[in-house]
């Protein structure tokens, strides 16, 4: 039975928290002491040190020798429970890779490090602290690394679709990264370059669009600043709004290899040789690019005015622009939807010379035409035939994508600093406790200082990160209805079903199933933000979930208490 001081133990832990995340929202939405610069700051200093200093402390000082094997067990199954669900749903009932993800970190991953540690010892004792930090140990290490598995290879068959639609995706026999990709999740734009071997095998190079460029003796002419030209009347532009291609290529039967083009319906010429094109237009209305394809990733409603993933070039009235272009023989022009003007962009040609007919202009019908894995695309006659080429679709070998997914998990967990307090509280952990050495007392209390203000800056953070979003509710009522419903309803009942099935019993049942009903974890909504997969509903989990995770947490331990 719950007496009153039971419950006054367990609001003296929690209150002071919430105060915390009071305070710093108030500074930012009642006071103005904060700017949005400024608090980037502060949650930069959170993500970066205290948090991963606070989660050392916790993992060092847990014996690993002692670990409740029924409840890691426990808490294990519960979310191998969830996956296969989610999966089985997912594969033959057309749920989705997209709503695999989303539903399996609403329901399984909650704030265990900063809500569950001082909630479950204040109300079951301090021995509920070394089995929060076990489950910990096992988020950070085991299920982040598991959810960042599947939210890369999601981007990597997003990039493979767009790159490489239809059977051709399954002649692919290797796939290489330059050194300066570090993830596929869209945030960087990234361009894929390819050939051909005599048997018919693909090897993929994927880049940065703006790195390993061509060297060209004319590159010191293309400003690549994210800043307006002074100049007009000639533009180039990138590949980010959809409208239809047409395609220009190298008619080999004129003089001196070039092919000469009458006017277009927007008065442009257009002249191209080996990898060079030359041309000019006589417009008058020069425009700044409106859209990048990092936007696709944002949480941004509208397009940016400029940006820094674009070539934005514009000429004199009359004076001609060159370009080096990365693939040689092929052109394409593009109307821009809003103002009559040329758009060029560079494709990928499996031959030169090929003659278009008198008009110089052919509809493309190959390929969908994209340059990065965040924006597509689509010729006309494919977007006709949608559903076709959907089915048709394939993708390259089980190992190929293995490979490729492993590379860049791995790049992007060495540089997350979580992951290193993680493995480095453990092994400490290991060794101190199997040959009782202590930490020198100028580490150990370097540590404890920035561990101790660590609590109530992640909860000063998630305060100021409330506050700088426009509405608490984002992604819907009914959304948020039933992503509310999926944390604190069906993850306690599958944690409360697992936990009996392998026999837990007695305080730790009880404290299992509180801890399944703990709010939306943040490590989850980062990767949702990042990869831009349903990031209002992860920012209303841990919004709005943080808010109704107080009572509701009370309720289970009142009605468990019974």
């Amino acid at each position: 039975m719950i007496t009153g001081d039971d419950f006054y133990k367990v609001m003296c832990a929690m209150v002071p928290l919430y105060f915390a995340m009071l305070v710093a929202y108030g500074s930012v939405k009642w006071w103005k002491i904060f700017t949005p610069e400024q608090c980037s700051g502060i949650n930069r200093f959170v993500a970066v040190f205290a948090v991963p200093v606070l989660s050392f402390h916790f993992i060092s000082q847990n014996n690993p020798y002692q670990m409740e094997t029924k409840f890691i067990l426990a808490d294990t199954l519960s979310k191998v429970i969830v996956l296969v669900i989610l999966s089985v749903w997912a594969i033959f009932f057309n749920g989705g890779l997209d709503w695999l993800i989303t539903l399996f970190s609403v329901a399984t991953l909650p704030n265990t490090l900063v809500m569950g540690i001082p909630l479950l010892m204040a109300m079951y004792g301090d021995f509920t602290q070394s089995l929060m930090v076990q489950v910990v140990v096992l988020q950070c290490i085991i299920w982040y690394t598991l959810l960042l598995f599947l939210f890369e290879y999601r981007a990597a068959t997003l990039l493979i679709k767009t790159q490489f639609p239809g059977p051709a995706a399954a002649s692919i026999s290797k796939i290489e990264l330059d050194n300066d990709v570090i993830s596929l999740d869209g945030r960087d734009p990234l361009r894929t370059e390819s050939e051909t071997d005599g048997n018919g095998r693909i090897r993929v190079r994927i880049r940065r669009s703006t790195s390993s460029a061509p060297d060209s003796a004319l590159s010191s002419s293309i400003c690549l600043t994210p800043r307006p030209s002074n100049l007009s009347n000639a533009e180039i532009f990138s590949v980010n709004t959809p409208a239809p291609f047409y395609e220009y290529t190298i008619n080999p039967n004129t003089n001196n290899g070039y092919t000469h083009y009458n006017h277009g319906p927007n008065n442009e010429i257009i002249i191209c040789n080996g990898d060079l094109g030359f041309g000019y237009r006589s417009g008058t209305s020069p425009r700044l690019s409106g859209y990048a394809s990092s936007d696709a990733y944002s949480l941004q409603p509208t397009p940016r005015a400029s940006n820094f993933n674009e070539l934005d070039v514009t000429n004199a009235a009359g004076t001609p622009y060159w370009v080096r272009s990365p693939v040689a023989g092929k052109f394409f022009r593009q109307p821009s939807p809003a103002v009559p003007e040329v758009r060029m962009v560079w494709g990928e040609s499996p031959g030169k010379g090929q003659n278009c007919g008198a008009g110089g202009v052919k509809d493309i019908t190959e390929k969908e035409i994209s340059f990065r894995d965040s924006s597509k695309t689509v010729a006309p006659e494919e977007t006709n035939s949608k559903e076709a080429a959907a089915t048709s679709q394939e993708m390259p070998r089980a190992f190929v994508m293995l490979k490729l997914i492993l590379i860049v998990v791995g790049r992007k967990l060495s540089r997350n600093p979580n992951t290193y307090s993680s493995v480095l509280g453990l092994l400490w952990s290991l060794i101190s406790f199997k040959w009782n050495v202590g930490m020198p007392s100028l580490v150990k209390y370097s540590i404890k200082i920035i561990s101790d203000a660590g609590l109530g800056m992640a909860m000063f953070s998630l305060g100021l990160f409330m506050a700088l979003q426009p509405r608490i509710i984002a992604c819907g009522k009914k959304k948020a209805t039933m992503g509310m419903a999926i944390r604190f309803i069906c993850g306690p009942i599958v944690m409360s079903a697992a936990s009996v099935a392998v026999g837990l019993r007695g305080v730790r049942l009880r404290a299992a199933i509180v801890q399944a009903a703990l709010p939306q974890g943040i490590v989850p909504f980062v990767f949702a933000r990042e990869y831009g997969l349903h990031p209002d509903i992860l920012s209303t989990g841990v919004i709005f979930g943080m808010l109704v995770s107080l009572p509701v947490t009370l309720l289970y331990y009142i009605c468990l208490g019974l």
